[in-house]
């Protein structure tokens, strides 16, 4: 058993090994793939505020929403670019998670999961969960199949009626279910970062803290009388 830990460690690390040197890559894409997507819906959120406050009040019944819709806002925006940076990376994560979290509870829940409603249920993805019992992905595919007699129609009404070719010429046609999934897992994403922080390299606070700690280090030239 020793030999064969040996020779698995053995090239585990040799192929493996070197990338621990690049640990911070995996940070770096997560940051950069969040970045524009905060920063374009803070950015939608200030230009359009008053709406913006209507929603939060009316629509989903939040307290003080002006307050509300600007912390949003902010929050978003600033901790976008400070994502994209790689500056104070946990700290930002913190109320982006909090935003994500508001999302999830009072504008997804209702929903479900799926952002895009499945109309295949042979490849969506709550056919493995359903086959484990549980009651809400069986109800999942029931929904795919009245999905898919839905868009089927709506082709065949759009082929008979309608320019389908030009209608379908950026994108196919879906059913909005508007769950909790992008929600979600953008909130996992910056749980990771808050306990990775921005990554070693190319984040500005590996470089503050590696600077800072190697102040701490030298010692404090002597007091000249």
């Amino acid at each position: 058993m020793r030999v064969l830990y040996k020779g698995y460690y053995f090239v585990h690390d040799g192929v493996f090994g070197f990338l621990g040197k690049l640990s911070g890559l995996a940070p770096l894409l997560m940051r950069l793939y969040l970045a524009p997507v905060m920063i374009a819906a803070g950015m939608y959120k200030l230009q359009n505020l008053e709406s913006t406050t209507a929603w939060f009040d009316t629509g989903l019944g939040l307290p003080y929403p002006e307050v509300m819709a600007l912390l949003a806002s902010y929050s978003e925006l600033i901790g976008g670019f400070l994502l994209l940076f790689g500056l104070a990376v946990r700290w930002a994560s913190v109320p982006l998670m909090v935003a994500m979290l508001v999302a999830i509870f009072a504008v997804h829940w209702e929903n479900g999961w799926f952002a895009i409603a499945p109309s295949q249920p042979a490849t969506s993805a709550a056919k493995p969960v359903a086959a484990l019992g549980i009651p809400a992905a069986k109800e999942s595919l029931n929904n795919s199949v009245e999905v898919g007699r839905r868009l089927e129609m709506g082709r065949s009404l759009l082929k008979e009626h309608g320019h389908y070719d030009w209608l379908t010429e950026k994108g196919s046609f879906v059913i909005l279910n508007n769950g909790i999934e992008f929600a979600a897992t953008y909130f996992i994403m910056l749980l990771s970062l808050f306990f990775s922080g921005g990554g070693r390299w190319f984040s500005v606070d590996y470089c503050l803290d590696k600077r800072g700690r190697a102040a701490l280090k030298r010692k404090p030239e002597p007091a000249t009388s």
